[in-house]
């Protein structure tokens, strides 16, 4: 199994493309969000992917700069199945709230004869909190976040071998995400910024974490692998290497930063 990032930057960054990934395993892969707009398009086929092999989406939220590519791919998907150029069917999955809104959007949006073949060969499949989907072929328990901001979830993946994989989302992992992060072969979780300039990016303003809180709880948590992502992009040159710096201060683990495009073996 590998992961790849399309994009590591939190919303409002120009340097990066927003925060989203692929998982693949094999022929098989799940896109986690599209950024915030058609760039998901260009991300995808940079990385060396074929948007139409995105079969299986997961929407964690409404914010823009995670659903408005994921409405790109919708036209997409749509269009050329109405062109009889797309065989077969996709499944998006989310919270039931943020698919009425993708659904909704689509309609005001999309014609009618691409609407059609919403819930027809592409499926918005709603999941609950704490729901166990075969996804890829990996059992995947998504979960809400409980987010205080919008209501977002989250999801824990087997990965094999006893191994689970978590994504926290966008916010710092809570109480109610903790059981599921916890031991995780591999942890994914926002950094706003680093602690060492947390007065210039006011990170908890945002309801966002630094380095050293992710860290700090990647360590409570038992997780082997930290990676960080959804940052800032003033530090664009030398990310790496200073978000490194001050996560080994709090974390004994191996720490990743990648860059947009980079492909990490799980």
């Amino acid at each position: 199994m590998k992961l790849t990032m399309l994009g590591t930057g939190n919303a409002l960054v120009t340097e990066y493309y927003n925060t989203c990934f692929v998982i693949s395993d094999g022929d098989k892969n799940f896109l986690v969000d599209g950024g915030g707009g058609s760039g998901i398009l260009r991300q995808l086929k940079h990385a060396g992917f074929d948007w139409k092999d995105m079969r299986e989406i997961f929407l964690t939220h409404k914010h823009i700069d995670h659903f408005t590519g994921i409405l790109w791919l919708v036209r997409m998907i749509c269009q050329y199945m109405n062109q009889r150029e797309y065989e077969g069917t996709a499944k998006i999955y989310g919270h039931a709230e943020v698919l009425q809104l993708l659904e909704d959007v689509a309609k005001k949006l999309l014609q009618p004869k691409e609407m059609n073949f919403i819930g027809d060969r592409l499926h918005l499949i709603p999941v609950a909190d704490g729901e166990v989907v075969n996804v890829i072929g990996h059992a995947t328990t998504f979960f809400d976040i409980h987010s205080t901001k919008t209501k977002q979830f989250g999801f824990s993946m087997d990965i094999g071998d006893a191994k689970k994989l978590t994504c926290c989302g966008d916010e710092p992992c809570n109480d109610f995400g903790k059981p599921y992060a916890e031991n995780s072969e591999w942890l994914l979780h926002e950094a706003f910024c680093l602690y060492s300039q947390a007065d210039l990016f006011d990170p908890y303003g945002k309801n966002h974490s630094t380095v050293k809180d992710a860290c700090e709880l990647a360590e409570k948590l038992h997780v082997k692998n930290l990676l960080l992502y959804h940052t800032e992009d003033k530090n664009f040159s030398a990310r790496k290497k200073l978000y490194r710096a001050e996560g080994q201060k709090y974390f004994s683990g191996k720490i990743r930063v990648p860059d947009d495009l980079e492909t990490l073996a799980l």
